[in-house]
């Protein structure tokens, strides 16, 4: 068995490199390491970090094709990121104009949850810790 230490980052394809940009570092607040453009490929690929760990990159490709189907494509389904409220997320999330759906209960743990979408679509996850 291998023994993991943790996850490491999660790679992000979009379709609009400053949309998706702004929106992830804007509306999530994460923050640039290193944004680096790569003229053989004509694209970007930036890290950014949470609280000063590094969690993402993001890549621009021209012409990406679509994510296949809404949400039950095999591979990845969606990210999630715990939050210490969710209805003050809530509340922030309205403030920046960003949809959402309504707040769930998780029937296992019984911990509040919701999803909202990044701008190509991709879904994104809001879990309350306490």
């Amino acid at each position: 068995m291998l023994k993991l230490e943790k996850v490491h980052h999660i790679a992000i394809i979009c379709s609009d490199y400053r949309r998706s940009l702004d929106f992830y570092t804007r509306v999530l607040g994460l923050n640039i390491l290193a944004e680096n453009y790569r003229p053989d490929s004509q694209s970007y690929k930036t890290d950014l970090g949470l609280n000063g760990d590094y969690v993402i990159e993001l890549f621009s490709f021209a012409s990406p094709p679509q994510r296949p189907s809404h949400p039950e494509a095999a591979g990845l389904r969606h990210l999630a990121f715990a939050v210490q409220s969710i209805d003050a997320a809530v509340r922030e999330l309205d403030a920046l104009g960003v949809a959402h759906e309504e707040i769930r209960t998780d029937g296992y743990t019984g911990k509040r949850f919701l999803f909202f979408y990044d701008p190509d679509h991709q879904p994104l996850e809001l879990y309350e810790q306490n």
